[in-house]
């Protein structure tokens, strides 16, 4: 499955929806869309995986790296909606809590 990842800045807040399986012959795409936004210096940004079936642990360690980027330049960064599985997965690696999934 191919990965779909549309952007957007509104009122001062980036999203950033996915669709699709994030591994590593994608995640760079991944990692390019989010440190794009985060040049815009959004207020708060969220990564929506409400339509990723699947990640891997090079897709998980972009979502980490982005995490403490955003941390860095002072922007609220959040993972909504992952599916039960990706849930699963981040919860076994231990990075549920620092990605402030919601």
């Amino acid at each position: 499955m191919s990965l779909r990842i549309d952007t957007s800045l509104n009122d001062d807040f980036g999203l950033i929806s996915i669709e699709g399986e994030i591994d590593v012959s994608n995640a760079n795409e991944l990692r390019e869309a989010i440190d794009g936004l985060l040049t815009q210096r959004p207020a708060g940004m969220v990564v929506d995986l409400a339509h990723v079936a699947y990640i891997d642990s090079t897709g998980i360690g972009v979502l980490v790296g982005a995490v403490h980027r955003a941390k860095e330049a002072g922007i609220p960064f959040e993972v909504a909606n992952p599916q039960r599985n990706v849930v699963r997965v981040l919860s076994l690696l231990g990075v549920d809590g620092e990605l402030g999934i919601r």
